[in-house]
């Protein structure tokens, strides 16, 4: 008898989610749960008796258990203020859950939150593993495969002295046409709240703390050279590198270690300027007799605008980079693992669609197949051999050298 999947939210990345599970013969029927205004399947390119629509707010939780009872998996697409909670009720329910959110949010700061969200996750996992289902978070393309290939590069170096990791989401040359040269490939909400969280780096083998307000400034960024992309990238710290070292099992060792997004040139000093004048705050200021948060301001109007959003005959690309820098045999060597993946105009889905939704369907099929343990997962728990070769059949590709580390 088939499986039945639980796809909780259509947007971009759970389209790219839907077109690959409705492909895989094991899988009887999926149920896409959303409650947009415009929720609905196309007839022509999925049939009645393998997808069906409900209408459903994320945060009913009473419906959503009881959707959750009669599926053996449950994909979670929603904004990153739903995965706890969904996690949550996964483990509750017993059943198996893939998300490519973060639990507990790298921005974070406060201690008595951070020890709360961290009890509830080892609360999730003591359940998941007592009712025999897995709880994967933070599977996407970054977090998520920059962690599966991470590790596989670290296995390779015997000591690790350096440690560096990039992932950029960028218009092609043909879609640079604004005065950002960006446009959004995923919500504008998370790209900005992603520009005003602070970050952690691994310098002289300290640990280096980053205000949020100053992650754009000149010395926190440099540049990097991508033959590949034709234009070198801007690279700015995202996320706590200590405590990615202390997953990998590296922070005795490493002595230089970050976690960077790149983007386009010209694009730090923009965003240094309006992180430093509030554009980006979320505490709601005064407008007339309304209160507005400058942030979901900010969203919005850039997200209104057709100009910083991709028309359907226009290329994004997604970028990947793991630098792996240490010893083994004795030798100093550099292992450099790549990913560059490009839009496929063919089924009209992005790149940064494909990169996610097709990193969370196919944990979807690892764990429908037993290939993952139970209990609450991250992308380190997954191994390399079941990921990339997998996603090389929607030509998302990992290239890897290997050069003498000077």
């Amino acid at each position: 008898m088939g499986k039945k999947v639980l796809l909780v939210g259509l947007g971009m990345q759970g389209r790219a989610a839907l077109h690959d599970l409705v492909n895989c013969v094991d899988i009887s029927h999926i149920i896409v749960a959303d409650n947009r205004p415009d929720l609905q399947i196309d007839p022509s390119r999925y049939s009645s008796d393998r997808v069906s629509v409900r209408r459903l707010d994320a945060a009913d939780e009473a419906s959503l258990f009881s959707l959750m009872r009669d599926a053996d998996i449950v994909v979670e697409a929603l904004p990153g203020t739903f995965a706890l909670p969904l996690g949550r009720l996964a483990a509750d329910c017993g059943v198996n859950l893939v998300s490519s959110m973060f639990y507990l949010d790298p921005a974070e700061r406060e201690a008595g939150k951070i020890q709360s969200i961290r009890k509830q996750i080892l609360e999730i996992d003591r359940k998941a593993i007592k009712k025999g289902i897995t709880i994967l978070s933070e599977f996407g393309l970054d977090p998520g495969l920059d962690l599966v290939i991470g590790a596989k590069a670290l296995r390779e170096l015997d000591e690790v002295r350096e440690f560096h990791t990039y992932g950029a989401g960028l218009p092609g040359p043909e879609a640079r046409l604004n005065p950002l040269q960006y446009k959004f490939s995923w919500s504008a909400v998370g790209v900005m709240k992603s520009y005003r969280r602070p970050a952690r780096i691994i310098s002289r083998g300290r640990a280096v703390d980053i205000e949020a307000a100053k992650v754009f400034e000149t010395g926190n960024c440099h540049r990097l050279e991508v033959e590949e992309i034709g234009v070198p990238l801007e690279c700015f710290p995202n996320g706590d590198s200590v405590r990615y070292a202390e997953l990998f099992g590296i922070r005795d060792s490493v002595q230089e270690m970050g976690r960077y997004t790149g983007r386009l040139p010209g694009h730090c000093a923009f965003w240094d300027i309006m992180v430093k004048s509030g554009f980006l705050d979320e505490r709601p200021v005064r407008v007339g007799d309304e209160s507005v948060s400058p942030l979901k301001f900010t969203a919005s109007l850039l997200a209104s605008q057709k100009q910083f959003a991709y028309a359907d005959d226009e290329e994004d690309m997604t970028f990947l980079r793991v630098d792996a820098r240490g010893i083994r045999r004795g030798k100093k060597i550099r292992v450099i693992y790549q990913m560059i993946d490009r839009r496929d105009f063919e089924t009209g889905l992005t790149s940064m669609q494909r990169t996610v939704g097709f990193t969370m369907s196919l944990a979807a099929r690892l764990i429908l197949e037993g290939k993952l343990k139970p209990g609450f997962l991250t992308p380190l728990d997954v191994p390399y051999d079941h990921v990339i070769p997998a996603l090389e059949r929607h030509n998302i590709r990992v290239q890897r050298r290997e050069i003498p580390w000077e």
